[in-house]
């Protein structure tokens, strides 16, 4: 079973992916982190972020156990990563990646930006998850703050504004629900009831799959 999640920064997809993958005891991959390492390594190395050739090798020589999550998850290093997954050159490059990693014997969950459009549009299940600006610029502010980083929300909410527009309106793999995908509001939840609805979502599907 593969279970796909999208949406936008900070709508609590991740968060539902690594639930939903222990919950079933499946291999979860957060797709993002693979574009802010590419990122990350571009920034240390003074590279302009629209160096494809240096992009691409370094989206090449990919290594997921080195994936310091903590650093990843750097407010810079997440608005670098929007700007370095809208090459298509680099988007090629990690591809193949997702999809072996998806097509485990068991399956696995996989969340991003266009894993029930591009990187698994015949996945069993597709959640879409979103929220309000406000309250994605709330939860992020507040991952900042737990992580000792300085906050400031007006600018946070900005930035989410203006990477929400540009993921959104890539030419390559834009941000957007697949025609399948099952929207989620997690506006008004808390993390335990978003799991719960994802959860009836899953349930729904895989009750329905059976009866087929």
């Amino acid at each position: 079973m593969i279970i796909a999640i999208d949406g936008p920064a900070a709508s609590g997809k991740g968060t539902l992916a690594r639930k939903l993958a222990a919950h079933y005891g499946l291999p979860h991959l957060d797709t993002g982190l693979i574009y802010r390492v590419v990122a990350k390594a571009m920034l240390e190395r003074g590279h302009r972020l629209d160096n494809v050739n240096e992009a691409v090798a370094i989206a090449k020589a990919l290594d997921p156990s080195s994936f310091d999550e903590p650093a990843l998850k750097r407010h810079g290093v997440g608005e670098a990563a929007s700007r370095v997954s809208a090459i298509p050159q680099v988007r090629a490059a990690v591809l193949a990646f997702q999809r072996e990693f998806g097509r485990a014997k068991a399956g696995a969950v996989l969340d991003g930006r266009d894993i029930g459009t591009v990187i698994f549009p015949d996945a069993e299940v597709k959640i879409f998850v979103t929220a309000s600006v406000e309250a994605r610029a709330r939860r992020r502010a507040a991952e900042l703050a737990a992580a000792g980083e300085a906050v400031d929300l007006a600018g946070i909410t900005q930035d989410i504004r203006a990477r929400d527009a540009r993921d959104s309106a890539r030419a390559i793999a834009p941000l957007k629900a697949a025609p399948d995908a099952h929207l989620l509001d997690t506006t008004h939840l808390d993390i335990d009831a978003a799991f719960r609805a994802a959860l009836d979502i899953v349930e729904a599907v895989r009750a329905g799959r059976k009866r087929g």
